[in-house]
């Protein structure tokens, strides 16, 4: 089940979440020795530190959301060191003097200090600094490099020895097999089970990943494109459910779903994050005709043609079928329209955004969910307008899914 595989990376990503994490935990050894050997010439103050973002400067002093949740006041004095590094950096030899005033609300910092007298705050020995605006480009490269070189779909087999997994990646073109091969340097990271954010997610193993599980790649493809080798790995499993609305209420924002599979009635929770869409009626029944195998009127046969001549005779905007390859698990992102497919995802991002009031008793619904529980989930992503997929495929969540890629958190976040 994986075809909107693509956004779950795009508005929070890897600098916002382990990314950036793991740059600060490799920061850190260098900054902490760096910071206890001063402090150790002149006090035997306990060195501590604090990570997060700076909500705002005044004078001296900086207001820190920190990563745990908390606020922080920490105090600058005249001889704080208050250097700036690139995100992805992971010492501090090309780090680049700055002074406080060129600290800003946003930027993301690691304070090394002590505690103040009063122990409610920070006397800060040196701040290690990650530019807004330097996420920001290093984001926007990202997205753009998980577009370039992204691949997403339905893991089909593991195989722990040789380090590769097996995926299926479909398109309205078809479906086929592709060799995800890892090496001792991939990073894979895998989705809380209660979350669709990136900054959730946990750095993983191969081993964690199983037949069923989505899974989106970064890295490069040989050349006839039957083999991929990833420098970078998110997985997660995901709950599809296909269904008919038996309630819709604005006011909780929740939509009540009758699961064509479970026969068992199921609260759909509507997030701030969750993608809603609904498929223009011409395109729901293109896509319907290429489940049932036949090829809607004025199209190229399946395969036949170029992948931008099957994504204009789809129109302007798409569905997904299961793997559909699309963008991003950067967190956000299309992987590109691909030789024989269509880049289904960005297609569906074009529709316009919907609500729960935009639901009525008796719509058809497809959507992709945290698993939840049996009688209540959160929507990840939720396409309406599917009347007639699911007439051509009953089975629902079977033949057309979507991928939870879509919301952002980057890699992804999601997408």
């Amino acid at each position: 089940m994986s075809s909107l595989h693509e956004t779950l990376l795009m508005r929070r990503t890897c600098i916002r979440g382990a990314v950036w994490l793991i740059c600060l935990c490799l920061l850190l050894g260098a900054v902490t020795l760096a910071a206890m050997a001063q402090a150790a010439q002149s006090s035997t103050t306990p060195i501590v530190k604090a990570v997060g973002e700076i909500k705002s400067v005044g004078g001296n002093n900086i207001l820190l959301a920190t990563d745990d949740g908390k606020s922080e006041n920490i105090a600058l004095p005249e001889n704080v060191q208050v250097v700036r590094v690139a995100p992805g950096e992971t010492d501090l030899k090309n780090a680049v003097p700055i002074t406080v005033r060129d600290l800003q609300n946003g930027d993301r910092v690691l304070v090394q200090g002590k505690t103040a007298d009063d122990g409610k705050s920070m006397i800060a020995l040196r701040v290690v600094v990650m530019k807004q605006s330097d996420v920001a480009a290093k984001q926007q490269k990202e997205r753009e490099d998980w577009q370039k070189r992204g691949i997403g779909g339905l893991a089909s087999e593991v195989d722990l020895p040789a380090g590769t997994v097996t995926i299926s990646v479909t398109s309205l073109a078809g479906s086929k097999k592709m060799l995800i091969q890892t090496t001792k340097n991939t990073w894979i990271r895998r989705y809380a089970p209660n979350s669709v954010k990136f900054d959730d997610a946990q750095p993983s193993k191969l081993a964690d990943i199983h037949p069923g599980d989505q899974l989106r790649a970064r890295g490069n493809k040989n050349e006839d494109g039957t083999e991929f080798t990833a420098e970078e790995i998110v997985a997660g499993s995901f709950r599809n459910i296909a269904g008919t609305v038996t309630a819709a209420n604005t006011t909780e924002n929740t939509l009540t779903v009758m699961d064509l599979l479970s026969k068992k009635a199921v609260v759909v929770k509507i997030a701030p994050d969750s993608q809603m869409r609904k498929l223009p009626q011409m395109m729901a029944q293109r896509i319907a005709m290429r489940l049932k195998g036949q090829t809607p009127p004025g199209a190229p046969g399946a395969g036949s043609a170029p992948a931008n001549a099957s994504a204009s005779s789809a129109g302007p905007q798409g569905g997904a079928v299961q793997g559909a390859p699309g963008g991003g698990a950067y967190p956000g992102g299309g992987a590109g329209t691909r030789p024989g497919g269509v880049d289904l995802q960005q297609m569906l991002l074009r529709l316009p955004a919907v609500t729960v009031a935009d639901f009525q008793k008796g719509d058809a619904v497809i959507l992709v969910s945290t698993q939840g529980n049996d009688a209540e989930v959160t929507a990840i992503t939720l396409v309406g307008g599917v009347e007639p997929i699911l007439t051509a495929a009953p089975a629902g969540g079977q033949a057309m899914v979507l991928s939870p890629w879509s919301l952002s958190g980057a890699p992804g976040e999601a997408q």
